[in-house]
């Protein structure tokens, strides 16, 4: 595999300036895959002065025909190069490779046109009309304008999806970037700075990615400083808050995308069979996802009999060695992840919930960071696992009286970013829908995730949205003028 191992800054592909390196895992295997820069605080600087001088002195913001001509020349090369790019994701991610053909590369790809497109269609300018004021009549128009320099920190659990989330609609507003990966998934972001610095003509300084192994102390430079605009986070509602912290110097925008805990709503009218025998889907990409619904909550009428399925189901769930299409769940994403999830699964375990499936460490590999699909029934609403984000392969059943009652049991968290519900009635679903407070919702199946769906949450899950045309104004500021008539 042809990895990248260096940092883009200011339009050069370079090491670290100390010229330390960090060891990239693959967490299936615990081999190192490749070495990548290991960034300092001044590196971290220089990107930062970079992407400010490339924002105030570049024609990046006002020219959207090169902003349009330069992404697609990197959606171009991003294109022809998906089978250099999918095993590079497979080894650092740990991602079952059938993902790779959808949300964790290909449909990522193919979904930047999206944001591409909107560089033209977008009304970037609006005339209001004629107001008089204070004796004065006038015109008045809004113009919109790229926000400035936004820095982008993303996570491990979609890398690559989550780079170009970030990346192309601020790159498409007009602002420049500097992207901080998350450690343990630097290639997903070191590939695209490749392809920029040799195949667009994007000038330089205007997209820049800068790796390092330390989680905290090279992203505060980027969360503090006062000639960044804009943070754009995906990851823990924990850190979420910290960014926040650091972002009030000079008040930048930051838009947060973050923890949850997702409730998928049964009724007791629903076809059972259909509805749960995908149950153990949960345990997608071991669990590693913000948006899964890992609180199932059936009625008490039937629970017994749903419970039934969705045991069958986890038990035939298929995962293992991520390069085998045929598995649907590879390991975690490290050795603190397992600990953190096996530690819950302890937790849940002494709160009294009953574990009917898994459990524990997944015994059958000689080495990589496993934990078994696990299935939590007569789960307490209130309890640790039904309340806190585990972020892996576990499932919470939690038995309901009547949709009021599910409804109640769906808002009892401090999460809001995504739900499901199941019924019969087309109407009873969506008055279930409506009353859930989160971001998002699946009804009877049906999915909203999408280029131009906005993406986001209520409450613990964060500000702001991504994708579509709520996300591209996230990395836009408002400009009213007044004009002479």
């Amino acid at each position: 595999m042809d990895f990248e191992s260096r940092m883009l800054i200011d339009g050069k592909l370079v090491d670290a300036e100390n010229q330390r390196t960090y060891a990239n895992v693959n967490p299936a295997t615990e081999e190192v895959i490749g070495l990548v820069a290991d960034a300092s605080a001044d590196d971290m600087e220089r990107a930062i002065l970079a992407a400010r001088r490339a924002f105030d002195e570049s024609d990046w913001a006002m020219n959207r025909e090169l902003r349009s001509r330069c992404l697609r020349q990197l959606h171009d090369a991003l294109d022809k190069s998906r089978e250099e790019l999918r095993p590079q994701i497979i080894a650092e991610v740990g991602t079952p490779a059938a993902l790779t053909y959808a949300i964790q590369m290909d449909s990522c790809i193919d979904d930047m046109l999206w944001d591409i497109d909107i560089i033209d269609s977008y009304k970037w300018e609006e005339e209001l009309g004629v107001h008089e004021f204070f004796g004065i009549t006038s015109n008045r128009m809004v113009i919109k304008e790229p926000i400035g320099v936004v820095g982008a920190i993303t996570p491990w659990n979609f890398p690559f999806m989550l780079n170009l989330s970030k990346v192309i609609p601020a790159l498409a507003a007009g602002c420049t970037v500097v992207l901080k990966p998350a450690p343990d998934t630097p290639f997903s972001a070191t590939w695209i700075g490749r392809l920029v610095a040799e195949q667009t003509d994007m000038p330089a300084g205007v997209f820049n990615v800068v790796t390092a192994s330390d989680p905290a102390e090279t992203p505060e430079v980027l969360t503090g400083h006062d000639l960044v605009d804009m943070i754009s986070f995906t990851g823990s509602s924990a850190i979420g808050k910290r960014i926040t912290e650091r972002s009030a110097g000079n008040l930048k925008r930051v838009f947060l995308e973050l923890g949850g805990k997702s409730a998928n709503i049964i009724l007791d009218d629903a076809n059972f069979e259909a509805a749960l025998a995908s149950a153990s889907m949960v345990c997608m990409h071991s669990g590693q996802g913000c948006a899964i619904t890992t609180r199932l909550l059936l009625p008490r009428s039937r629970y017994e009999e749903g419970v039934a399925i969705v045991k069958q189901s986890f038990e035939n769930f298929p995962y293992g060695d991520p390069a085998d299409a045929s598995n649907m769940a590879g390991p975690l994403i490290n050795a603190k992840q397992r600990e953190r999830v096996l530690g819950y699964i302890e937790k849940g375990k002494a709160e009294g919930a009953r574990c009917v499936v898994g459990g524990g460490t997944a015994t059958q590999f000689d080495s990589g960071y496993w934990v078994q699909p696990t299935l939590f029934v007569d789960v307490d609403p209130d309890s640790t696992i039904a309340q806190e984000e585990i972020f892996g392969p576990v499932l919470a059943v939690i038995p309901y009286e009547d949709d009021d009652d599910a409804v109640a049991i769906a808002n009892n968290s401090r999460y809001g970013l995504s739900g499901a519900v199941v019924s019969a009635s087309l109407d009873r679903a969506m008055s279930v829908a409506r009353r859930v407070r989160t971001g998002t919702m699946s009804v009877n199946g049906a999915q909203w995730f999408a280029p131009d769906s906005p993406f986001g949450g209520f409450k613990e899950s964060g500000t702001g949205r991504e994708h579509g045309v709520a996300g591209f104004e996230e990395y836009l500021e408002t400009k009213t003028l007044g004009l002479p008539v």
